[in-house]
């Protein structure tokens, strides 16, 4: 049995672009479980909270209960469910799910193949991360569901559908000049940017090509908040900051809430500004909530 094979097929489930990260949020969380303690089961009222919390941080907007994927991750013949009564599980209920003490564990088989080969592990959580999220949100993701992966297991695995092109962020960075496309920032050490990134606008994870149009130049901070939801790019190019984003410091008021309703900087004449089907493929698969009204001049 393959196993890297099956755990990429997780997301075949999903349609035309859309975000349904709840299995494989699950499954990383169990994988994690699963390090630190081999012949321990997750009791579902235990883990709801947490679950609940990495769907709310790493899932689109219109998230779901915790007990859709911990009932339905079975199906993919990777978890298993058991509860007071038994084996099985008793639905996607939270209600029944509690009452009944459902527990969930990795499979006996899968279980058996990761003490086997303990680096299948690490290989796992790597395609589910480069199957389903930006690379940007790799390392926090680990620190949240408790992986801790080796060097060697961060290197992009064949099971990908397909290559990154090394070209990109050289592509992206000369059309918006080597700035930061919400802030401006133009940080270098002698002749060499840094902390500036080529962000995917429609995430890699899901079909985004490795083109200027789909890409912005941004600093390390707006990368990682516009990978986050709290940033986006509304219809005429002008920056939407999340109404559920809160800062109250002079530091979050200005490098975040006063960039509602900005124009973006760039791209050079020439070069291609953000398409619309990415723009709008990022403001509903991965924008949290409403954007805010622009900021005062």
């Amino acid at each position: 049995m393959d196993w890297l094979e099956r755990t990429a097929k997780l997301r075949q489930w999903t349609r035309s672009g859309t975000r349904a990260p709840h299995k494989p949020l699950l499954f990383l969380y169990a994988l994690g479980r699963f390090q630190q303690d081999a012949d321990g089961e997750l009791r579902y009222s235990t883990v709801e909270n947490d679950l609940r919390q990495l769907l709310a941080e790493y899932g689109p907007a219109n998230r779901t209960t915790p007990a859709y994927p911990f009932h339905h991750l079975v199906s993919d013949g990777v978890w298993e469910v058991r509860t007071d009564r038994g084996p099985g599980s008793p639905g996607s209920g939270v209600k029944e799910l509690r009452a009944v003490g459902a527990a969930g564990r990795l499979a006996p088989e899968l279980q058996a193949a990761l003490r086997r080969e303990p680096s299948l592990l690490g290989r796992m959580a790597r395609v589910l991360l480069d199957l389903n999220f930006p690379p940007s949100l790799h390392g926090e993701l680990c620190e949240a569901v408790g992986l801790e992966l080796e060097a060697a297991e961060t290197e992009q695995l064949p099971t990908a559908r397909k290559r990154r092109d090394p070209r990109m962020r050289e592509q992206v960075l000369t059309a918006y000049e080597y700035r930061c496309a919400f802030c401006g920032y133009d940080g270098r050490i002698g002749a060499v940017p840094v902390g500036l990134e080529a962000a995917h606008v429609r995430w890699w994870a899901f079909d985004g090509p490795d083109d200027v149009d789909n890409g912005l130049c941004l600093c390390s901070l707006h990368h990682k908040l516009f990978d986050k939801g709290v940033l986006g790019i509304g219809d005429e190019h002008h920056i939407l900051v999340s109404q559920r984003f809160v800062g109250h410091s002079p530091a979050a008021r200005e490098h975040v809430t006063a960039l509602a309703g900005r124009p973006l900087i760039g791209p050079q004449p020439g070069a291609r500004p953000v398409a619309a089907a990415y723009r709008s493929w990022h403001t509903f698969q991965v924008f949290h909530g409403s954007p805010r009204p622009a900021a005062a001049a």
